[in-house]
């Protein structure tokens, strides 16, 4: 097995043969894990960062080994405008689910409660299968009693 501890340099060269390692997206948020290219060969990831869709984490002789994150089913939300964007957003996001903006469009994971959401608000959607690359915006949010319930306690 191959021990991947840093990334040197992202961009692929030309000419060398493509060898893809296919991984899912909840594996590929990790920093630590393991994975075996379409040609058998195994790799050990331990990262400061988590990988992307796209990038070229290994190079051997004439073989460039690059992440193939695999596809899965999410929902595409339609939007005409901004306000429209920021409305639908909201909603996916009171739901603790993570989001793709695209030009015209939200891509959303693909769970059966955002669909029943979708559906209970008559929001239309497709269904999908897509590489699926939401934002990560905030990684402590939470609902509990926190720094405001403790200021609004000192007035009781």
């Amino acid at each position: 097995m191959i021990k991947i501890k840093e990334i040197k340099d992202a961009v692929q060269q030309t000419g060398n043969h493509a060898v893809s390692l296919k991984v899912e997206r909840r594996v590929l948020a990790k920093r630590r894990w393991r994975g075996e290219a379409e040609d058998g060969t195994e790799f050990g990831f331990d990262l400061a960062l988590p990988l992307k869709h796209g990038i070229c984490f290994h190079r051997v002789e004439n073989k460039n080994y690059l992440i193939k994150q695999k596809v899965e089913k999410v929902f595409r939300v339609s939007f005409s405008n901004q306000k429209d964007a920021a409305h639908l957003a909201w909603q996916v996001g009171n739901l603790h689910f993570p989001a793709q903006f695209k030009d015209t469009y939200l891509l959303v994971e693909g769970d059966l409660a955002v669909q029943y959401m979708l559906e209970r608000n008559s929001i239309p959607f497709q269904e999908s299968m897509e590489i699926f690359q939401p934002i990560v915006a905030v990684s402590s949010h939470h609902h509990g009693p926190g720094k405001l319930s403790n200021y609004l306690n000192i007035w009781q």
